[in-house]
């Protein structure tokens, strides 16, 4: 099996200039474990009160000097960047929503809820029930998790205003007592909503697969091979992340 190659050659690279987009994530389950899915990932709209982040240039001129393949896929993608999901109860909401469904299904499913309920917050949840929740076309379990979600959210148990100063492990250890929410899915939170620079899901499907079309001529990979590549992309196994992701998508015409 061919491995990563690595290389010490530096070149310049000019910084992105600022154009503020987003990434939108197409949830992909994975079989048997509703909390491991795979994100794919393109432009769309700019998420409200999304930031760029302070580390994403300095992180792409990291990338594209230690890691052959990143030094040609980071400029095929021009100056795009990651933007925060919002909401943490919505973020963490909308990817329970999504666990095991199609990206159709799952936009459904949230018109319905919106429209049910306009403001997506812990104590509208709990106040439109599990009824109405059945309604817009949740499973009897996601209704269960998403209220319980909520419960979480409003009974003080989770630090959420401390989110931002705790390392990603306390983060994942908080996140995944919630039912419903795997590790997975915290790392996305991770990723997306905290946006944490050094996250690598290795349970994610589409980066494994990134991995093996990039660095391994489409070979299957294995956790450790994954790993040991992602070692030359510290401490920027997000933005890597993200690149891989990206090298996924359709080539535009």
């Amino acid at each position: 099996m061919a491995t990563a190659k690595k290389t010490a050659r530096s070149i310049e690279v000019r910084a992105p200039v600022v154009v503020k987009h987003s990434i939108a994530c197409e949830h992909v389950a994975r079989a048997n474990d509703p909390n491991r899915n795979s994100v794919m990932c393109h432009i769309t709209q700019q998420w409200e009160g999304g930031g760029r982040p302070e580390y994403w240039d300095h992180a792409c001129e990291d990338l594209v000097r230690c890691d052959r393949i990143l030094r040609k896929l980071i400029p095929q993608f021009g100056p795009v960047y990651l933007i925060a999901c919002g909401d943490p109860f919505v973020a963490l909401a909308r990817s329970i929503i999504s666990q095991q469904i199609s990206v159709n299904t799952t936009e459904a499913i949230w018109g319905r809820l919106i429209a049910a309920c306009p403001l997506i917050a812990p104590s509208c949840i709990m106040t439109l029930g599990q009824s109405r929740l059945l309604e817009c076309g949740l499973s009897k379990r996601k209704s269960e998790y998403i209220l319980d979600l909520a419960q979480n959210f409003t009974s003080g148990v989770l630090h959420i205003a401390a989110w931002p100063l705790m390392d990603d492990e306390t983060v994942i250890g908080e996140l995944t007592r919630i039912r419903g929410i795997g590790c997975w899915t915290a790392e996305m939170f991770l990723i997306f909503n905290l946006m944490r620079p050094n996250v690598l899901p290795l349970d994610d499907f589409g980066l494994i697969r990134a991995i093996s079309l990039n660095y391994f001529s489409g070979e299957p990979v294995t956790r450790s091979e994954a790993r040991e590549v992602a070692a030359n992309w510290e401490p920027w196994r997000t933005v890597a992340t993200w690149y891989m992701w990206r090298s996924l998508e359709p080539p535009k015409d």
